[in-house]
C-alpha cells in the first residue's frame, strides 16, 4: 500500500467521526479498540497529510433560509481565474467553485432565498471582472448529497 494511502484503521476513525464528529479521543480509542495515543497519532497524521481538514457541524442550508441551491458554469477571460475566484470568493452565497475543462471554465455552486434573490446573486456574479458568460441551472432535489462515506467504507474493509 502507497505511505500515503489511508489503512482501514484510518478508514474507521473517519467513519466514526463522520457519524459522531463531537467525539473526543478516549472515546474514539475505547470504540475502536486501540490505545489513546494510536488515535491522536492517527488524527495528528490525517491532519497533517491534509486529509482530516476539521470537524465542521453539518448545517441545512434551507433552514437557515437559503432554500434555493444552483450551479452556474461560467465562461471567463484568459488568465483571470485567480482573480475572478476571488471575486467568487467575497460573493457570501457562492458556496464552492471548481475549475473545470469542457464547456466553461468554473462550476458555481451557489444558494439563495428566493427566485428573485437568486437573480441578485446573479446579477453580482455575472457583474464580476473578468466573467464573460454565466449559464445557471435550479437545482430541483439532491438525490445523493455530498459524501465520501462509500469511499472510507470500502477502505475499512480492506
Amino acid at each position: 500500500m502507497p505511505e500515503d494511502a489511508l489503512d482501514a484503521l484510518d478508514a474507521r476513525l473517519l467513519l466514526l467521526l463522520t457519524d459522531a464528529p463531537r467525539l473526543g479521543v478516549l472515546e474514539c480509542a475505547r470504540r475502536l479498540g486501540v490505545a489513546r495515543g494510536t488515535v491522536q497519532a492517527r488524527l495528528d497524521r490525517l491532519a497533517a497529510r491534509g486529509i482530516l481538514t476539521g470537524f465542521p457541524p453539518e448545517l441545512d442550508l434551507a433552514a437557515m433560509g437559503y432554500g434555493l441551491t444552483a450551479f452556474a458554469v461560467l465562461e471567463i477571460a484568459q488568465g483571470r481565474r485567480a482573480e475572478v475566484a476571488r471575486a467568487l470568493a467575497a460573493i457570501d452565497e457562492v458556496c464552492e467553485v471548481h475549475a473545470t475543462t469542457g464547456q466553461g471554465d468554473l462550476f458555481v455552486r451557489l444558494v439563495a432565498r428566493s427566485n428573485d434573490d437568486l437573480q441578485r446573486v446573479i446579477d453580482e456574479v455575472v457583474g464580476v471582472p473578468g466573467v464573460r458568460r454565466t449559464s445557471t441551472s435550479i437545482a430541483l432535489s439532491t438525490p445523493v448529497p455530498p459524501r465520501v462515506r462509500p469511499l472510507l467504507e470500502r477502505v475499512a474493509r480492506s
